[in-house]
């Protein structure tokens, strides 16, 4: 039996994305059913008519309630960073919470949506991306407690309702209501502690009381303000108490998070019309779609203008100062904010081609438009739409291809509305897009194919669902027109059933078309051990690359990928469901972009998650862009060579070591690497005596080990005794003389004490004579985190291995040996997926560089 469902894991786990894709597509289909049944008795023009009777007043009550919801929102922000000790201004606080805010709504998931947006803005403030995981936690905890807290109360207050509602007896529902209460009590309870809750070694630190209580009064505002402005649009005889009505505005946003339909599209309607069914059905429908255009599309539209705003602004000091930090921030959100923008107005030319023309535009259209280009208008702006949809994946990756296509699908879009119905708002949307998008253009300049790309299953099922969407509201829209096959033969000025039916079939067969071609077409063959072309390749990579830890490809244990046009590559090797790549991309800086990308959507074509490892700071930007999360390793030393030497008082020690090993008759010496073969056999015995001696194994992926092969490539550090070599090191240089290390250290036992001193003093004042920049003394694993309550759970734990992991590893001891030499720190960071799946990427980059669990364990 256990064997049967180890089996069964190993099959549905990569496939876990399609079989979520599949269960949301079946629910979206099942609510869209229970959505058509309850407006089967309704007309679109029933419902036309409906958004006519909106009055100004309810307008405008809708907008001040939208405004007093967001300005709720950036609360929960601030509430937020001053949790985590953060005090930014709150102009900077309110602008990143209105713009991820708006893109988590419209986009959906806002976990990872708003999120991602988050990321970008709040590193660049200053915090970590641990500390921002942490903000969205905690922005997500007090939308929590205002939900329980609402919830709770209507259910205590309207039991008879909600209980109906929820299939509840009253008495039921007074309970849960107060036990949802009971549970808000609680909360705020815990922040009375002063100290952190702690279970053994680990700790949290909640809220305090007066944070928590504000928590809770912003949860309440936004959600009471949100349901006010859906609420003022009713129509006037929907007698409906708003205590009830923000209990079901509640549920409905609940289960359309749940749903993870983008916008709750549909679910929230569906909901709202099941909950509410003394309300006439055409009004609600009606102050819904109101509702959407105010709470979701205005601020969208807003956010993307407040982007552009400061992207113009940053262009224009450009001209006189050169690029500044705004244009950097921007190039940080053109991605997610034009990709948003570009996703919405895609749908809206769908939606517009499944709903019937105003009949009015289309008799001022008749003396100007021949019914040939009006019918061919109705069919562009449908396709337009489709591709835009399909295009916005593209742009929150900076493809070129997919900017320069967007550009012109924008322009056709516009155009097309106009011609196919003067529908002036969609045009105007388009243009505005493609203003924002020309303003943007910098951001996108990674050179890609769109026809090679590998497109998530999320991202597939988005499109589906528009497209099942967009083919329900055309059923919905002419229902009520008889169909027959003669229908989609009939071309007039009104023909709106026959257009939506060929448009339909049209997107129907596109979408299925790209779907076909995405499926079968052939995976691109995967790069396995790395031939000895493949290693000399890399070997010239290599040597024109700043930094020595590049020379780890050229062990031939790791995998490579190179860039198309072999200029750079990354090394890499996979372990259970981690793709681990070691280090940065190495190659070009303009390089490194693409390749990033390929790694990533390689690792997701085989249901696998990318890792990179020791990747440095200034590289971050690219890993939060790929959707990854940093943490902290640890820290490199870093030496400089320039003016290197052992006098001084800070170097007293190792002057000391130098001497007493000259006194003991040791030398120094550098080989090149063609004079490393002739003493191989010397090296490997004493390698082979080192390992015997330490009861270890060899290491690798991050670390070298030895191969003859390996150490043939570089010079080679040796310490004699009496003629005899009793230590020996590999030396790694950088192009241009930037930088110089070592990797492969061993020793003799019978070795004086304080050779390796001796040799790393040497070799420092070799490079230092021959001209080198610094001397890289590698990363002191688990250094440099911080044991404040505040800090991260990993900084936490880390900072306790380090202290007491001897049993294990040496960290500390490592970092005070290294500290000896001066060093200046400079921090390396793991970018990984977050969530529960990081203990298993930590385990997984243990086993690789240990050769195994045993080696992880053990030694």
């Amino acid at each position: 039996m256990k064997a049967a469902l180890t089996n069964l894991r190993d099959v549905l786990y990569p496939q876990r994305h399609l079989l979520a894709a599949a269960v949301s597509l079946s629910l979206f289909i099942y609510v869209l059913g229970m959505l058509h049944h309850e407006l089967a008795p309704l007309h679109p023009s029933d419902v036309r008519q409906a958004l006519y009777q909106v009055s100004a007043s309810s307008l405008l009550l809708a907008a001040l309630g939208t405004l007093g919801s967001y300005l709720a929102l950036t609360g929960y922000d601030v509430l937020a960073l001053r949790h985590l000790g953060y005090d930014l201004p709150y102009p900077r606080v309110a602008l990143n919470a209105f713009i991820a805010t708006t893109v988590g709504h419209n986009v959906g998931m806002a976990v990872f949506s708003a999120g991602a947006v988050r990321l970008r803005l709040y590193t660049a403030a200053g915090l970590s991306a641990t500390e921002v995981a942490g903000l969205a936690a905690l922005i997500g905890l007090t939308f929590g407690v205002g939900v329980t807290f609402v919830a709770g109360l209507a259910m205590l207050l309207e039991p008879a309702q909600t209980g109906q509602l929820l299939h509840l007896s009253p008495d039921s529902s007074r309970i849960i209501g107060a036990l949802l209460l009971v549970l808000v009590a609680a909360y705020l309870g815990i922040g009375l502690r002063r100290s952190p809750i702690r279970l053994g070694n680990w700790q949290w630190r909640l809220p305090g009381t007066g944070i928590a209580l504000g928590q809770l009064i912003l949860a309440v505002v936004d959600l009471s303000c949100a349901a006010a402005a859906l609420f003022w649009l009713l129509p006037g005889d929907a007698a409906v108490p708003f205590p009830m009505f923000l209990g079901v505005y509640v549920l409905a946003v609940v289960a359309g998070i749940v749903s993870h339909v983008p916008a709750g599209l549909g679910v929230f309607e569906t909901v709202l019309l099941l909950a509410l069914p003394d309300v006439p059905r055409e009004g609600l429908l009606a102050a819904i779609l109101a509702y959407r255009a105010i709470y979701y599309l205005v601020p969208l539209a807003v956010a993307a203008l407040l982007a552009a705003g400061m992207l113009v602004h940053a262009r224009r000091v450009a001209l006189a100062q050169g690029l500044d930090w705004a244009r950097q921030i921007f190039g940080w959100m053109a991605p997610m904010t034009v990709s948003s923008a570009v996703f919405i107005t895609g749908a809206l030319l769908l939606f517009s081609g499944s709903t019937p023309a105003l009949p009015e535009r289309l008799s001022l259209l008749q003396d100007f438009v021949p019914l040939p280009l009006l019918e061919v208008s109705h069919l562009m702006s449908s396709l337009a739409g489709l591709g835009l949809v399909i295009l916005a994946r593209g742009l929150y990756r900076r493809v070129d291809a997919a900017y320069h296509l967007s550009f012109w699908l924008l322009t056709v879009g516009a155009l097309a509305s106009l011609i196919k119905g003067l529908d002036y708002e969609e045009a105007l949307l388009s243009t505005l897009v493609l203003g924002i998008l020309w303003l943007g253009r910098d951001a996108f300049n990674r050179r890609a194919s769109l026809i090679a790309r590998s497109f998530s299953p999320g991202w597939m099922l988005s499109v589906l669902l528009l497209l099942v969407a967009t083919v329900w509201l055309g059923v919905f829209s002419f229902q009520h027109v008889d169909y027959s096959n003669d229908l989609w033969w009939q071309f007039a000025l009104r023909g709106d059933a026959p257009r939506f039916l060929r448009a339909s079939l049209l997107l129907v067969l596109t979408g299925a078309g790209l779907g076909l071609l995405h499926l079968l077409r052939p995976a691109p063959p995967e790069p396995g051990r790395p031939s000895a072309n493949d290693l000399a390749q890399a070997a010239r990579i290599v040597a024109a690359a700043p930094q020595t830890d590049a020379a780890l490809a050229l062990l031939g244990d790791k995998r490579l990928l190179f860039d198309p046009a072999g200029e750079a590559f990354i090394m890499y090797q996979v372990r259970g469901q981690s793709w681990i790549a070691m280090g940065d991309p190495v190659g070009p800086e303009t390089a490194r972009e693409t390749l990033a990308w390929r790694f990533r959507e390689m690792a997701d074509r085989h249901g696998g998650r990318a890792v990179f490892y020791q990747v440095d700071a200034e590289n971050l930007p690219l890993y939060l862009d790929l959707g990854l999360t940093a943490m902290k390793m640890g820290e490199e030393g870093v030496v400089s060579l320039a003016g290197f030497s052992l006098e001084g008082s800070a170097r007293k020690d190792l002057r000391q070591a130098h001497h007493r090993a000259q006194r003991e008759r040791l030398s120094f010496q550098v080989l090149p690497p063609a004079a490393v073969p002739p003493v191989m056999d010397e090296l490997r015995h004493v390698s082979d005596t080192w390992l015997a001696k330490k009861h270890t194994r060899e290491k690798g992926f991050a670390l070298g080990y030895f191969e003859p092969a390996y150490l043939a490539h570089f010079p080679c550090a040796l310490v004699r005794l009496d003629g005899r070599i009793v230590a020996f090191a590999n030396v790694l240089t950088s192009a241009g003389r930037h930088e110089l290390s070592i990797d492969l250290m061993r020793q003799l036992p019978e070795a004086p004490p304080g050779l390796m001193d001796y040799l790393f003093a040497e070799l420092m004042l070799w490079g230092a004579r021959e001209g080198y920049g610094q001397f890289n003394l590698g990363m002191a694993p688990l250094s440099g985190l911080e044991s404040h309550p505040l800090a991260p759970l990993w900084h936490r734990l880390g900072t306790l291995i380090f202290q007491h992991g001897e049993h294990f590893y040496n960290f500390e001891g490592l970092r005070a040996y290294k500290e000896k030499f001066s060093p200046v720190w400079r921090p390396k960071y793991l970018a990984a997926p977050g969530g529960l799946g990081l203990p298993t990427v930590l385990l997984d980059v243990a086993a690789l560089i240990a050769g195994g669990i045993r080696g992880v364990v053990g030694r």
